[in-house]
């Protein structure tokens, strides 16, 4: 599937009940890319780094560290809805090691995190979209991966056969609005992941 809607498969999660499996990529403002960071923003490493010097680079020596100030305002609000919608939610993205335990330390309503650095691929090789997959309970056309970008997110997420939320946040969000594949590849468009979960169940009712 690469992006193109399949009229067959209506319902994200068909197999129990509606819930299926949602992988996140913005949750967190600021910062290094992936994992909500807010995309992979020009500046920031691309590639998978994973030992301490790495994660020291470009922070004056410091290792890296985030905490809950740091979440977008409606993360936090919006996980925890999914959730108790019933809905399997994963956060993944190009991060480190060290970013990934942070992320888990601040307690997010979820099901899995996970960074590049663990699985050994980056976004958007498409091996990391099918880490997302195997990490998953769900089937590859049962997943909504959420991103800001369309290179770096969307367009290899779709080719990989998960559905997919485009997000308009961040500087690749503004940079890509107007892009008309923003339009013709994503399954949906979102302002927050508070739309998520009444888009969801939107779509879920066949009235997208």
């Amino acid at each position: 599937m690469s992006g193109q809607r399949d009229s067959g498969v209506r319902d994200l999660g068909r197999l129990a009940g509606g819930a299926s499996a949602y992988a996140l990529g913005d949750v967190r403002r600021g910062g290094r890319a992936g994992a909500g960071l807010p995309g992979d923003v020009p500046g920031v490493r691309a590639g998978v780094r994973s030992d301490a010097a790495a994660e020291r680079a470009g922070r004056g020596g410091q290792p890296e560290t985030f905490g809950e100030e740091d979440l977008y305002p409606d993360a936090r609000t919006a996980l925890a809805k999914l959730r108790d919608d019933g809905l399997w939610v994963g956060i993944a993205g190009n991060q480190t090691v060290r970013a990934g335990g942070i992320l888990r330390s601040l307690d997010l309503p979820s099901d899995m995190i996970a960074t590049s650095d663990d699985w050994g691929v980056s976004k958007p090789d498409p091996g990391f979209f099918r880490a997302v997959v195997e990490a998953s309970p769900w089937a590859a056309e049962e997943i909504l991966y959420v991103g800001d970008r369309l290179d770096n997110d969307i367009k290899p997420a779709a080719e990989m056969g998960l559905r997919t939320a485009l997000i308009r946040r961040g500087p690749w969000g503004i940079v890509q609005q107007d892009d008309p594949e923003a339009d013709r590849v994503p399954t949906m468009r979102i302002d927050s992941l508070a739309d998520l979960p009444g888009r969801v169940a939107e779509f879920n009712a066949g009235g997208r």
